[in-house]
C-alpha cells in the first residue's frame, strides 16, 4: 500500500501553514490596520473632494487660490509693511501674518518671562511675595482668557484718558485711549549693517554660552557664560561702529501735534496692547506652575550641596537647580506656547487684524472662498505650531541628560 503522501495534499497542506502563521503575525496585522485606516482615509478625501467639486460647479466657481492675486479693496487699521486698498488679496494676508507673528513672538517671550519671575516666586520664603505669585495664578488661570482679553481692552487701554479732553499732555511717553506711544530708535543710514553685525553677535553669544556651560559642567571650571556672550556681542556693535562710523539710530519721541495726533516714537494701539498683554498673563500663569513644579523635582539634596559650597540664592537657583529643572520644563512649556500661538486667534474679539481675522473676515465676505480661506488660515497656523515645535524638541534635547 502506498503511504507517500500525494504532492497535491502537500502543496496545500504548505499553503494552508503559511496562511496561518502569517495570521499569527503581529507585523501583518498593524501592516494590514494601516493599509485599512489608509484606504479610509483616501476614501474620505475623495468623498469631499468630489462633493466640493459638484457645489463649486453649480455656484460656476473653479477651486483655487487665483483670488490672492485681485484687488483686496478694503483696508486694514494697523499695518507694519506697506498697504492700501489698491493691493491684493495676497498682500492684505501678508499683512495679517506680520501682526499675527509680532503678537506671537512677543507673548512668548513676556509669557516666558512672568512665568519664570512667578514660578520662582512662588517658592519664595517671603510670605507676601509667596502668596501674591499664588493668587495671580489661581485668578488668571481660573478665568476665561476671552474675559481676560475683554477686561484689558475695554477696563484698561480704552479706558485710558482721551487726548481730546487732555490737550496739555507731555511726553515722552503718552498714555491715551488711542494707544501707547514710547520713545524708540529711529533707523539712521548704516543701520542695516549695525543689524547683520548685531545678529551675528546674538547668535555668536547663544553658541558661546552652551560652550561654556559644557565645559562648567564636564572639567568642572568657571563658566562665566554672560562675560563670553556679552563680549560677542559688544565686539560685533564695535566692529559695526568701525565700519559704519556713526551710531545706527537716533532716539525718536513721540510728540502731540496741534490736530491732536501723536507723532513719532513707538505707537502700539489699544488692541495690540490689549492682546499680547492678555496672552502673556494668562500663558504666564501656567507657565509659572510649569516652572514650580520643575523646581520642585530637583531633589533637595541638590540645594544641600549648593548652601553647603556657599552659593548664594540666586546662583544656586541658575547655576545649579534651573539647568536641572529644564528637563521637566521643557516639554510642558512647548505645549504652551503652542497654546499661546493658536489663542493668539482670538484677537478677532478686540478687532486686532491678525491673519484670522484679515483672511477670515473680508476676504472671505467678499470673495465667498470659504474653503480656500480656511485652508490658508489652517496651514499657517499649522506651520507656525510645526516650527515651535520643532524649535523646541530640539532644545529639549540639549537638555536632557546624555550617557556616556
Amino acid at each position: 500500500m502506498n503511504t507517500e503522501p500525494q504532492p497535491g495534499k502537500s502543496e496545500k497542506s504548505s499553503k494552508i501553514k503559511d496562511i496561518s502563521t502569517l495570521l499569527r503575525d503581529d507585523r501583518f496585522w498593524k501592516i494590514t490596520g494601516q493599509a485599512i485606516a489608509l484606504i479610509l482615509v483616501i476614501t474620505v478625501i475623495a468623498i469631499l473632494w468630489d462633493n466640493l467639486t459638484a457645489n463649486y460647479a453649480q455656484l460656476g466657481i473653479a477651486f483655487g487660490f487665483d483670488f490672492l492675486n485681485s484687488q483686496a479693496s478694503f483696508d486694514i487699521g494697523e499695518s507694519v509693511i506697506p498697504y492700501s486698498p489698491e493691493n491684493s488679496y495676497r498682500q492684505a494676508y501678508f499683512v495679517g501674518l506680520i501682526n499675527t507673528l509680532r503678537v506671537m513672538g512677543l507673548g512668548i517671550v513676556f509669557a516666558t518671562i512672568a512665568g519664570l519671575t512667578v514660578g520662582i516666586a512662588r517658592l519664595s520664603d517671603n510670605w507676601i511675595l509667596r502668596n501674591l505669585a499664588a493668587l495671580y495664578v489661581e485668578i488668571l488661570r481660573n478665568t476665561p482668557l476671552l474675559l481676560q482679553l475683554f477686561f484689558w481692552y475695554f477696563a484698561v487701554f480704552i479706558s485710558m484718558p482721551k487726548l481730546e479732553d487732555n490737550q496739555q499732555m507731555r511726553g515722552p511717553i503718552y498714555l491715551t485711549n488711542r494707544g501707547i506711544a514710547v520713545p524708540w530708535p529711529a533707523p539712521l543710514p548704516g543701520f542695516e549693517i549695525w543689524l547683520i553685525l548685531l545678529t551675528v553677535g546674538i547668535l555668536a553669544a547663544a553658541g558661546l554660552w552652551m560652550w561654556r556651560a559644557r565645559v562648567m559642567v564636564e572639567e568642572a571650571k568657571p563658566g562665566r557664560q554672560l562675560f563670553w556672550a556679552a563680549g560677542a556681542i559688544v565686539l560685533s556693535a564695535i566692529l559695526a561702529g568701525i565700519i559704519t562710523q556713526n551710531l545706527p539710530f537716533r532716539v525718536d519721541f513721540p510728540r502731540l501735534t496741534p490736530a491732536l495726533q501723536l507723532e513719532g516714537g513707538l505707537k502700539l494701539t489699544p488692541e495690540f496692547a490689549a492682546l499680547v498683554t492678555g496672552l502673556s498673563l494668562y500663558t504666564g500663569s501656567y507657565i509659572a506652575e510649569i516652572v514650580r513644579g520643575g523646581i520642585q523635582s530637583v531633589s533637595r539634596g541638590q540645594w544641600e550641596a549648593g548652601k553647603s559650597l556657599g552659593l548664594k540664592s540666586g546662583t544656586l537657583m541658575r547655576m545649579v537647580i534651573l539647568p536641572q529643572a529644564l528637563r521637566v520644563i521643557v516639554p510642558p512649556l512647548t505645549s504652551q506656547y503652542l497654546n499661546l500661538a493658536k489663542n493668539s486667534s482670538l484677537a478677532v474679539a478686540v478687532a486686532y487684524p491678525d491673519v484670522y481675522f484679515v483672511v477670515g473676515s473680508p476676504t472671505l465676505n467678499q470673495t465667498g472662498r470659504a474653503i480656500e480661506t480656511m485652508l490658508i488660515i489652517m496651514v499657517t497656523y499649522l506651520t507656525i505650531s510645526l516650527i515651535v515645535s520643532l524649535f523646541m524638541n530640539w532644545y529639549n534635547h540639549t537638555v536632557q541628560i546624555k550617557e556616556r
